[in-house]
């Protein structure tokens, strides 16, 4: 072994062995114990940031610990087409490189600069993938508009259209005038930004007025452009100031048409006026409540957000009708939405119709990929039927046949799932999974795999044109069919048979409504038992918390505190870590901060730890919580943890080879103490660490880990055996040296899941020393848990030591003794003094010591320092090191410190608002306190 870790040096080698071995594959003849992972795919839209490192190294801990406990795993990764995101991105792309806007080339190139990204956008991700140590069996990689998962896509929206639970129809939808496209709920960030409400005063019709003897009701409203669009002005029933009103009309001002006055339980009373401008084409609370009282719907916005020249009115079946009155003034037709606003503000002025004006914060929709203000729009979509659906996927988690890891998540899935709405599956893009629909020319719709299909189906001559519905599928419904689709479905082959349903799905809380309830109905729907009982998509969902910043600041390119993990894995330089972060932001003002930042936060670039050391850091932070922060000085740490774990085995490996020795003769009677010790701490840490990666608790088998290898093996075991492996006999060498090889060995196998590559690495070595056959760790069986492995008397005398050891090493420190000075300590243990007697020593070399004196009695020596732990007295002689100028001003300041905090003791305890308002608990501490302060100062003036 190198003397200096180098993560660098294996980590690539021993990955490219690992898979041209073929240790990844998985065992299809295997007909039992069989285990599967299904990763979520990443988008193809860029390289995997911390997120995906963090619940890939939890797959992959998961993965390589259920293959050492002898399953046989599959873990099936893939990509997803992303379709808005990979489509916009191009887009941006080609505008960037060419100059090129969307109108400038057809779907043809666009599809081809796709499939060009695609090529490249994958090579980065895998590579990336592999860097960070993932077990996947890459023979079964997928991509989510592959030939395969297309013909399953297809096959999915078929069956659900002949079981009339897809449907064509007409609705209000999400619309993102940017993309032109409809999106759904989930895809939209509202933000809170500043705006204005204007109160607007609506006329009431026929000479009737209010209560309180007005000639209007004031509508207020964030919208004005929409008004063009009013259908009726609406109060709540129980609203004693507009009673007498339910029933009349008001004037709609500009347009001068008269509307009801009608009345809903949803208006709140204590919101702005109490007075609701109902605009059912515009606002999905307004067309609820336009359905519920049959009013028209009234579309004055176009497709890219411009005022209409003529209306579209709907009826309450969502069917095109004629009305009269319902125009557009000339001076607001063909213009855009926002500036439409700004002329019927100007005109409400013009008219005195503007009560007033409030600027304050409101939330307004965007869409999350286009960042463009959303506008609710009525459009022909293709609809899911989820009410069925939903119901046997809540019932599924209800019954516990799905868990939720935390428990906590699930309220989250049942909050949408109560309340969940037919799902809009298509999209009008250019990118994904066609629409398999054709119409003729009266817009009736065949569905099915392709044109010829269906013309035989339905004895179409090729007279007759038909036509493929332009839209593609919602990305969402494909990767709905992840876990059996990428499986082979519906081909019935062995991948389906052997390993589906699933057992875990990792993923993140953010996506529980996008993805995971809707793969629970999907798959519910398509896949059986053969006893016809619907499968699950999986057992276990694990949910992982959202990785922030150190500062807990979401990670965003815009902050510029995005971290790539291979930046963190193999290093990079301040000068490119900043071109990275800086490339695609346009400000300029923004780009000085993201330098500033970056230059603070990493002066000299970020250092090369290697993807052990960062697979450790996200274990041991995969707490349950909803936000992780990730501090990059704490991945150092865990570099230092690993560079320990090197530095120990080269130590074992050098104390263990060509000393001839059988290491794995199992009949070796393992008398020494200090050998039965580790054995059974190494024991203690296999049950509490399988126990934790057994209930998912990471960040607690990390630091069960953590602490065995660093504290009880390398920093105790290692400095007990060290005067044994050089003075000892042959037989307690032969011993130690059996034990210190076999306790590595287990540390390397319990290890291996979080920390592959170095494991792997050092293992090598252990394999040769032990004539080991396997070639891989990873193949190796976990290590087991011995019930009877447990010896309290021991664990308690080797502590004994310990603490003696950790006290006269403090006593050194405090009173400036040098590590190379002899000297001599006093001891006295009633219970174990032929224990201490038997390790005098050990003692003695560990701590440089002239002689130890046991005591028979508790005797009192003056002018020697003295030191209880537990049972044991430490007495030393200390009285020429002393420095008297020294500890007489330590033991002033000590006394003044005292002082002061006895004075403040006593003015908050005669404080009558401190005693009335503070906690009883804190009332009796302080006290306690004091009591014990003075008792101190007694001392101090006793010895004085």
């Amino acid at each position: 072994m190198d003397k200096i870790y180098q993560p660098k040096n294996i980590e690539k080698y021993i990955y490219k062995n690992w898979e041209s071995n073929g240790y990844f594959k998985t065992d299809m003849n295997c007909n039992k114990n069989n285990f599967c992972i299904m990763m979520p795919p990443p988008n193809i839209t860029g390289n995997l940031h911390m997120g995906h490192a963090f619940q890939q190294t939890i797959m992959d801990i998961i993965i390589r610990y259920k293959r050492m406990k002898g399953k046989n795993v599959l873990w099936k990764a893939g990509l997803d087409h992303a379709g808005i995101a990979t489509q916009l991105l191009v887009e941006n792309k080609i505008k960037k490189e060419k100059g090129y806007n969307k109108n400038d080339y057809n779907k043809k190139y666009l599809i081809k600069k796709i499939l060009e990204w695609k090529i490249y956008s994958s090579k980065n991700i895998i590579r990336q993938i592999k860097r960070l140590g993932n077990s996947i069996d890459w023979e079964n990689y997928r991509f989510t508009m592959d030939d395969d998962f297309s013909l399953s896509v297809k096959k999915a929206f078929i069956d659900l259209y002949n079981n009339n639970l897809i449907y064509r129809g007409k609705r209000l939808v999400n619309w993102d005038i940017k993309l032109n496209t409809a999106i759904s709920d989930l895809e939209i960030e509202n933000k809170e930004i500043y705006g204005f409400i204007w109160y607007i005063k609506y006329f009431l019709n026929d000479n009737i007025k209010t209560k309180n003897n007005k000639k209007y009701l004031i509508v207020a409203t964030t919208r004005p452009e929409t008004l063009l669009g009013d259908v009726a002005v609406a109060v709540n029933p129980k609203d004693n100031r507009y009673k007498n009103l339910i029933g009349s009309k008001v004037i709609l001002p500009i347009i001068n048409r008269t509307i009801p006055i009608i009345s809903d339980n949803s208006i709140n009373i204590n919101k702005h006026t109490g007075c609701v401008k109902i605009t059912p084409a515009h606002d999905f609370n307004d067309y609820e409540i336009g359905i519920k009282n049959k009013l028209p719907i009234v579309s004055v916005l176009n497709k890219k957000g411009i005022i209409r020249n003529k209306v579209i009115i709907y009826n309450n079946y969502n069917n095109k009708i004629n009305l009269k009155n319902f125009v557009i003034p000339k001076k607001f037709q063909n213009i855009d939405r926002f500036v439409a606003r700004k002329k019927i503000i100007n005109e409400i002025k013009n008219l005195k119709l503007l009560k007033k004006t409030v600027e304050k914060k409101i939330f307004i929709p965007f869409g999350d990929r286009s960042n463009t203000i959303i506008e609710p729009m009525i459009t022909n979509q293709w609809y899911i039927k989820t009410s069925l659906l939903s119901k046997k996927a809540i019932k599924i988690v209800e019954n516990n046949e799905i868990k939720f890891i935390p428990n906590k998540y699930k309220n989250m899935y049942y909050s949408w799932m109560y309340n969940i709405k037919d799902w809009c599956i298509s999209r009008q893009l250019l990118w994904g999974h066609r629409i398999p629909a054709w119409y003729n020319l009266n817009n009736k719709i065949y569905v099915g795999n392709n044109e010829k299909e269906i013309r035989i189906k339905y004895n179409i001559s090729n007279n007759i044109k038909l036509f493929q519905d332009k839209d593609v599928l919602d990305t969402w419904f494909s990767s709905g069919l992840w876990t059996f689709a990428s499986l082979g479905w519906p081909n019935k082959n062995n991948y389906l048979k052997k390993f589906h349903p699933t057992d875990i799905l990792v993923t993140g809380f953010d996506i529980i409504f996008f993805w995971v309830a809707r793969m629970i109905m999907l798959t519910m729907y398509f896949i059986k038992n053969n006893d016809g009982k619907s499968q699950i998509p999986f057992k276990k969902i694990y949910i992982t918390g959202l990785v922030k910043d150190e500062n807990g600041n979401k990670m965003s390119k815009f902050k510029g505190n995005i971290i790539d993990p291979i930046d963190i894995i193999d290093g990079i330089n301040l000068e490119k870590l900043i071109k990275k972060r800086t490339e695609n932001i346009i400000k300029t003002d923004l780009i000085k901060k993201i330098i500033h930042k970056t230059k603070k936060e990493f002066p000299n670039g970020i250092k090369s730890s290697g993807a052990d050391a960062l697979r450790f850091t996200l274990s041991s932070i995969s707490s349950t919580s909803r936000n992780i922060n990730l501090n990059t000085n704490r991945i150092l740490g865990y570099r230092n943890f690993c560079n320990k774990l090197w530095n120990a085995s080269r130590f074992v490996i050098i104390n263990t080879k060509n000393k001839n020795y059988n290491y794995n003769n199992k009949n070796i009677k393992l008398f020494y103490q200090f050998n039965d010790w580790i054995l059974i701490e190494l024991n203690n840490l296999i049950k509490n660490y399988s126990n934790s990666l057994n209930i998912y608790r990471f960040d607690l088998a990390s630091n069960y880990l953590y602490n065995f290898i660093w504290n009880e093996f390398c920093d105790w075991y290692l400095e007990f055996i060290k005067p044994i492996l050089k003075y000892g006999s042959k037989l307690e060498k032969y011993n130690t040296r059996y034990t210190l090889i076999n306790v590595l060995e287990i540390i390397l196998k319990l290890a291996h899941p979080i920390i592959p590559f170095i494991t792997e690495e050092i293992w090598q070595r252990i394999m040769l020393l032990k004539n080991i056959k396997n070639e891989t760790i990873m193949l190796q069986k976990f290590p087991k848990y011995n019930k009877k492995k447990v010896n309290f008397l021991i664990l308690k005398q080797i502590k004994i030591l310990k603490n003696i050891i950790i006290e006269v090493r403090n006593l050194r420190y405090e009173y400036k003794i040098s590590k190379k000075k002899k000297i001599t300590i006093f001891l006295y243990d009633k219970k174990n003094l032929l224990f201490l007697y038997k390790n005098e020593n050990i003692l003695k070399i560990i701590l440089n010591l002239n002689k130890i004196i046991y005591l028979s009695k508790d005797i009192k020596i003056n002018k020697y320092i003295t030191r209880i732990i537990d049972t044991t007295k430490i007495i030393i002689n200390i009285n020429n090191k002393i420095n008297k100028n020294y500890e007489s001003k330590k033991l002033k300041k000590n006394k003044d410190n005292i002082f002061k905090e006895i004075i403040y003791l006593e003015k908050q305890l005669n404080n009558k608002n401190f005693i009335i308002k503070a906690p009883k608990k804190i009332i009796n501490k302080n006290k306690k306190r004091l009591l014990i302060c003075k008792k101190i100062i007694n001392k101090f003036n006793k010895k004085k």
